[in-house]
Parts: C-alpha cells; structure tokens; sequence
C-alpha cells in the first residue's frame, strides 16, 4: 500500500506540523519519564487497528490525572501543536493517526472508578477505565455497563467515538448512556457538560456535542455513564440458516414484533469457518444467528419461543441453547474474536473494515445486494452484524503488497456506503468517521451541516490543535 499517497486522497489538507523543540523540552520538563520520545513508544501510539500508515507523533505524554491533561494540552496550544488523544488503540478509522504531527496524551493510566451510585443507577470513572474493568468492579453492587463493542475498549475512547455493539438494541450505544463528562479543551481548560439526573433541560446539550466527536474539541477525562441490573435470567442460543436472507428476514420479523432481544448477531458463513479455525469450534458452517435474552425466567423462556418459532418459518435449525455463564462466555468471545480470526486466516494481511446502519425494514436490501458484490469480487472478506438494529460490518482481508486489492475493496466500500445512504441509513453506525470515511460524511449529512461543524470545531479550537485531519478538514 502506498499510504501517503492513501492518506493524501483521504485527508486534503494533511500534512506534518513541525513540533518545536521548545515544546519536547517543556513537556519533559513537567512531565520527566512519563513524556517518552522514543521511536518504539511514538509507533505504538502512532498506530490503531486501521490499514492506514502515518508518521507516528514526536512525543507521548503519560497522563495520570486530569491536572496532567490540561497542562499537556495547554502546553501544545501555547506552541500551536496537535493533540491526539490515545485510550487503547483500538479504534478501526485511523482515528488516533498523527496525520498532522503532533503529541499524542494517553490517559490509559487514568483508570480509576471515581464513584458508583447503586441507587441511581450511575457510576464516574476516569477515561482510561475499560468496559470488562468497570464491570468487575462493580459486580458486586447487582449492576452492569451493558455497552460492548467487542474491544476492550476504554470508556473514554467509546464516549469519544460514540460507540455502541452488541448490546445496542436494547440498551442503546452511548450516545444514550453518556450522562456527563468532565472535558479539557482546546486552550487546556476544564469544563464538565451534564450531570448524574437522568434529565435536564437546561442550555445547551454540550455532552452529546463531546460524545462522538472523536477527539477533534477536547480531550474527556472523566465520564459518568448509565449502570443497568442484572438480569435476573440470560440465556443465549445460536441458530444456523440455509442463507444469509433467511437469517436476516428471521431478524426483521423479530424486531418487528417488538421482541426485546438484548444481542442478536449475524455471522457469515466465512467468518464461521474463520470462528471455528481460530477459536476450535465446532459450530455448523452455515450462515448463523447467536442471540441473547435478558429479563425474567418466564420472559426469557417466552421471548426464545417466540424467536424459535419465527427462525423456523424461515428455516432455521440446530437451535442450541447456552444457559450457563461459560457457555455464553465461550460463544460471545469467539464473536468477539472474529476480527482477529478473519486476519489470521489469510497470513500477512491487512484488514479494511468498514460499518453502515440502515432502518431495520431496509436491512436485507441494503445486506444481500452487498454480500452479493463482495462475493463477485474474489476478495476474501468477512461479515459480521448487529443486525437487530440494522448495523452490520464487512472486512475485506488483503495482501499489502497488492495494490489492486486496496482498489477493489475501496470500490466495494463506495458501493456499501452509498447503498445504506440511499435507503435511508448512515455512512457509520459505531466505527465512527476518523480518516476512512470523511468523504462519506459530506454525502449523508451535506455540505451545510458539514460547515456548521466546521464553525463549532474553529469556535472551540481556533488553533486547530484537537486531533486535526479527522471527521472533516478544515481548509
């Protein structure tokens, strides 16, 4: 891949900030070994799970407070530097790419559970926590974090990018679970947006301006997010499907009639195949349903009823249920490590993965006819989805080395993108925009909407510092 040139096409006005040395010898001087300029640190910091290559950042700074942010941050405005923030690396859109130069602050240190309020169903952690962490900590209060986008990604990377998963169509992504944030902006001040009520009508929503923005007008040092109960009851169940539009329509139909199904995943018959290699499975290699039901004993045993009937109107079969903690676990990791099954089973490769969302009654068209064009591609790809709320991601697996490749499956994403946008869907469910799909954005929102965030990122960061070169360009 030629990736300045790729870069170039992607982000038009990229290009490398210098990074004064003024700016490296004041940030040693206030962070000492916790500010690292070594090439090994700034290449991890400088990477995400994208295909996309970029030089990495001059410096990595290691926050441990918020104190530590807005001081980095401060520091980088006076010498008009970019700052990337950095959670785990897991972003997929080149997200946190130095496309401009700059530093990057890891707040990955920042990882404590400030607060859990049982009895309102809240908790504030710092923004390095992660989703499996928090969980464990809190187990013992009878309440979870449902959201899971299948990384263990950190709150304050999934609030930035608005994330959402498995879980979604029933608990919502965190565009709905954010409650408040403590934010350090563009000139390094500290700011906090919302508060543990469950509503508020005062001013302007400034939490659901942060949450999503992807870094671009401050860096989230603190996030108070939704806890839920336990369900008293959770059962799980895969259903294999003579085709993929048969486990799809099964999908509309039970959405449709209003089943409160907590996950339901759709899961290619390639990525099957790639579960069974990686994970040593032994699952039946046919398009497949796994599901999951939350709630009561009596509602879960009715809502699987309900589903096992509407899948065999549609031909399912091999309904096999998993009721106990590490039979589910098993299942749900396996989904979870479909990325890194579909990656390892063609060696050397590089993974482009791409998301779009549509209205739920759309989502066969919008799948079949994509599906369709990726198998007349010869690229080996991979298809998982959140389908039960129209959400759905293909990963074109390809050899570096093959320039072609790269055209095919950018063609392929083109194609996908602008079908979603044409019934109705989005550019992005959960991925989130970052490098890849910047262009997408001006298509699904227009070029109006696109120059009203224009104003709000120049009114909050004038200097254009914050993560500069993602979701839309400045010039």
């Amino acid at each position: 891949m030629n990736a300045p040139t790729t870069l170039a096409h992607l982000v038009p006005d990229v290009h490398q900030r210098e990074v004064p040395a003024a700016l490296i010898a004041a940030l040693k001087a206030r962070f000492a070994d916790r500010c690292s300029t070594a090439l090994a640190v700034r290449e991890q910091h400088g990477r995400d799970e994208s295909s996309f290559q970029c030089p990495p950042p001059a410096a990595v700074v290691f926050a441990e407070s918020t104190q530590d942010v807005a001081d980095a941050v401060r520091l980088a405005s006076e010498y008009d530097t970019p700052v990337i923030p950095f959670g785990v690396g897991s972003s997929l859109e080149g997200h946190l790419l130095a496309v401009q130069g700059g530093i990057s602050v890891d707040v990955q240190r920042m990882n404590k559970v400030l607060s859990v309020n049982p009895e309102d169903l809240t908790v504030t952690v710092q923004p390095g926590v992660t989703r499996k962490q928090l969980n464990e900590e809190i187990k013992s209060t009878g309440l979870f974090f449902p959201i899971d986008p299948g990384a263990d990604a950190s709150i304050g990377g999934m609030s930035a990018t608005r994330a959402s998963g498995t879980n979604a169509v029933r608990y919502g992504t965190m565009r709905e679970n954010v409650l408040a944030l403590e934010v350090v902006t563009a000139s390094g001040e500290v700011i906090r947006t919302g508060t543990r009520a469950k509503k508020s009508s005062a001013g302007y929503d400034l939490t659901r301006l942060f949450v999503g923005s992807e870094g671009t007008l401050g860096v989230i040092t603190e996030v108070t997010v939704r806890l839920y109960p336990i369900p008293e009851a959770i059962s799980a169940a895969i259903c294999s499907f003579p085709s993929i539009e048969a486990a799809v329509r099964t999908t509309i139909q039970m959405i449709q009639l209003g089943v409160p199904i907590a996950r339901v995943e759709l899961i290619d018959v390639n990525t099957v195949r790639m579960v069974n290699v990686h994970s040593k499975l032994g699952l039946r290699e046919e398009p497949m349903l796994l599901m999951e039901f939350h709630g009561s004993p009596s509602g879960v045993k009715e809502q699987a009823e309900t589903v096992q009937e509407i899948a065999s109107e549609f031909g399912g079969k091999s309904f096999e249920w998993a009721e106990t903690p590490e039979e589910r676990t098993r299942l749900w990791t396996a989904r979870h490590n479909a990325y890194f099954a579909a990656v390892q089973s063609r060696p050397g490769c590089r993974a482009i993965s791409t998301d779009t969302c549509v209205p739920i009654s759309r989502l066969a068209d919008c799948l079949l006819d994509s599906v369709a064009e990726a198998d007349a591609s010869g690229i080996p790809y991979f298809l998982v989805g959140h389908v039960g709320d129209g959400n759905f991601h293909f990963g074109y697996l390809l050899d570096p080395e093959a320039p072609k490749e790269r055209e095919i499956a950018e063609e392929l994403n083109d194609k996908l993108v602008h079908r979603a946008l044409a019934l109705g869907g989005t550019c992005t469910g959960e991925h989130g925009v970052g490098l890849h799909k910047m262009g997408f954005l001006v298509d699904e929102a227009g070029a109006g909407a696109v120059d009203m965030m224009r104003t709000i990122k120049r009114a909050l960061d004038p200097k254009n510092i914050m993560n500069p070169g993602k979701i839309f360009s400045i010039g």
